[in-house]
């Protein structure tokens, strides 16, 4: 049973089936060979895995992600990021890097950074004389930062799939993300350095107020999701739907970037997206089901204890699986397939499920640029009109420096478990 379920979703996958499609497809064929269970069944356990509390606030951030990047915000914020740092050698590329951090807390989403940042700072960087490659490299990776990043829609789909907090989850984030994103600006400082990149004119005190003053709006935004939370003021539920109404707000009456028709057209696209996602949530979670039935968790939780005894190893075993996994798959599917194989694996050795969780998560983050089949690949390709082809070569280096982020993150728990620890424990 287990080999025709595995085995069917391998060829439809390999057959570039749709992932929901492929999903549902492998659980009907199991159900109607091995089972007498009525193929109703499957819809019932579709439907149940979307009618969780916990993906409530997921279309509420999808939308104000988008109502951001229609208004401006992320604009300003890149303007204020490079009027702070321009002037260091390279600065150009450390703005990218820091706004997509920022952007990342804005939006939760990697492709979406990758789509607000790279449309603005890829001509620039290109323009600026910086080297191409380079500049791909960093426009494809750096956005990968938002799955890390609170509020990311990733970390919500890992709680939904595990029963962890979201809260918690979103405060382990905030430290692993930093590290994870401050290893590349090591990088773009080395690389900097060594190939004398170009430094921008320096700006003015007035020019940096100017800017602060037109991205505070902006800036605001992190601090009231974080903020409510942290407080206790609001849920991470609650503190998406104020994000949202805060996002049209400045969009529509300071900034004054959206009106009506655009706005419509965000609630479309926002629609659409969380469509997108919640379809594929619901097939899932029907294959985690049928998995759960054919005892697939419980053979692979004692195969492993009886033949990997250390968290060490464990972990590692973990990050390796994940890493190829995250080279094919997208990173929502890949966490509600293997996060109930993983999760009582490493309860039973002693493992944070928060700190497992930021792992997955910071896997997926490098999947999502890793050839052949990152997703950023893909959408780099749509916003630069380079070749994946092209694009691939320049994003190993990355993959490399986020590789040992990622080792940092896995092997000192503290980087993700300090804040949960000190707010909720």
């Amino acid at each position: 049973m287990t080999a025709v379920l595995m085995g069917s979703l391998i060829a439809l996958l390999l057959g570039s089936v749709p992932i929901f499609i492929a999903l549902n497809l492998a659980v009907l064929l199991a159900l109607m060979l091995f089972t007498d269970m009525s193929p109703m069944i499957m819809i019932q356990k579709s439907f149940g895995g979307i009618d969780k509390f916990a993906l409530m606030s997921m279309p509420f951030f999808i939308f104000a992600a988008n109502v951001m990047d229609t208004g401006g915000l992320s604009e300003r914020i890149l303007k204020w990021t490079r009027s702070l740092i321009g002037s260091v050698r390279g600065g150009l590329a450390l703005t990218t890097q820091l706004a997509c951090m920022v952007f990342g807390a804005l939006s939760g989403s990697s492709p979406a950074t990758v789509i607000a940042m790279g449309k603005l700072m890829y001509p620039e960087l290109v323009k600026q004389k910086y080297p191409k490659g380079f500049a791909l490299g960093l426009i494809t990776s750096s956005g990968s930062v938002a799955l890390l990043i609170p509020p990311s829609i990733t970390l919500i789909i890992y709680a939904t799939a595990t029963g962890t907090s979201v809260g918690e989850l979103f405060m382990a984030g905030i430290g692993a993300g930093i590290v994870y994103g401050i290893a590349t600006v090591f990088y773009i400082l080395y690389y900097a350095r060594k190939n004398n990149l170009p430094v921008d004119e320096k700006s003015s005190m007035k020019e940096i107020i100017e800017n602060t003053k037109e991205a505070v709006w902006s800036l605001a935004v992190p601090v009231i999701i974080l903020g409510g939370i942290y407080s206790g003021i609001f849920t991470p539920t609650e503190a998406a739907g104020i994000s949202a109404v805060y996002a049209i707000f400045v969009g529509m009456f300071i900034y004054k970037e959206i009106d009506l028709k655009k706005l419509y057209g965000v609630c479309v696209q926002s629609a659409v997206t969380c469509a997108q996602v919640l379809i594929l949530v619901a097939g899932a979670q029907a294959f985690g089901w049928f998995l759960t039935v054919a005892r697939v968790p419980q053979m692979v939780t004692e195969s492993i204890i009886e033949n990997i005894s250390s968290p060490i190893a464990f972990l590692l075993m973990i990050n390796f699986i994940l890493l190829i996994v995250g080279m094919f798959m997208e990173g929502i599917a890949a966490i509600i397939i293997l996060a109930p194989l993983f999760y009582p694996i490493a309860v039973q050795m002693g493992i944070d499920p928060v700190h497992l969780g930021i792992i997955m998560v910071a896997n997926l983050c490098i999947g999502n640029f890793t050839p052949p089949f990152g997703l950023n690949l893909f959408v780099a390709n749509g916003v630069t009109g380079v070749s994946i082809s092209k694009i691939i070569p320049t994003v190993l280096t990355f993959v490399l420096v986020s590789i040992l982020a990622l080792l940092a993150i896995t092997y000192i728990p503290d980087i993700s478990l300090m804040l949960p620890r000190y707010i909720y424990r």
